[in-house]
């Protein structure tokens, strides 16, 4: 199976790292050739198109000015350990070993506006731009169009490589958007959270999101190559619910937390 997750928004580039191998995004190009179009924007403008406070615009207005490659352990760091978002809290790659790492490499993705997509290993720079960000550029007019058939392509050259044909789509609407279903080389399998509330079960966003991480973990922990196998994740409380799933929905749910 190929996994797929989102980005985060929240960042963290000062924690140790538990490991020192790395990888190149293998789109850095066409990153550069974002950011080099995203330098002409003025940090008004950068809060104005994301929508956030002018000190975030003056913060990614800086980023975008102070990115450069090459990419080095010393000014960047593998995605996986960067992002730090509610989804990584669930997937906490601190605690992976170097076996984990080693799976993840080959069976996890992350969607990402900036760099397409990314191994768990590949180093970033810190950066602000999300999948749905509606930014005029050479390409069109926003971030789908940009990547086109490009995420799609190196989606599926990945699940060749894992010998697959599952995606396990654990991604957000928004950034799974990039994968064109048309062209995809797999059965997409996608998992639903739903936590109980007042007597009765939904989709709660921040849960919902710590489960996407949790489960990611669960696969490259137990090593799981199968949806059956994928059926018996338990963490935290979560049970799967055949009847009311189906072979493109798995859903779990959870009693009301105490």
């Amino acid at each position: 199976m190929l996994t797929v997750i989102s980005p985060a928004k929240t960042l963290d580039f000062e924690s140790p790292l538990p490991t020192q191998e790395h990888t190149q995004p293998d789109f850095l190009e066409q990153s550069q050739q974002l950011v080099d179009e995203l330098r002409s924007l003025s940090p008004d403008d950068i809060s104005s198109l994301m929508k956030i406070s002018p000190a975030l615009g003056e913060l990614n207005h800086q980023r975008f000015m102070n990115w450069s490659t090459p990419f080095t352990p010393d000014n960047a760091r593998p995605a996986v350990l960067a992002f730090k978002g509610d989804v990584y809290q669930g997937l906490d790659p601190q605690q992976f070993g170097k076996r984990d790492f080693a799976f993840a490499q080959k069976h996890l993705r992350i969607l990402s506006g900036l760099y397409g997509l990314l191994r768990p290993l590949d180093l970033i720079q810190p950066y602000r731009l999300e999948m749905g960000t509606r930014f005029a550029n050479s390409k069109g007019k926003d971030l789908y169009a940009f990547w086109d058939q490009q995420i799609t392509e190196a989606v599926n050259e990945a699940l060749g490589e894992a010998k697959t044909e599952t995606l396990i789509n654990l991604a957000s609407n928004e950034y799974f958007k990039s994968v064109k279903k048309k062209t995809l080389n797999a059965n997409i399998v996608t998992p639903i959270f739903k936590d109980q509330k007042n007597g009765q079960y939904k989709i709660i966003s921040f849960y919902a999101k710590k489960a996407r991480g949790l489960m990611s973990a669960y696969i490259i922990k137990n090593r799981v190559k199968s949806v059956e196998e994928l059926k018996a994740f338990d963490w935290e409380g979560y049970s799967y619910q055949a009847k009311q799933s189906s072979a493109s929905e798995l859903v779990f749910t959870r009693k009301e937390q105490a």
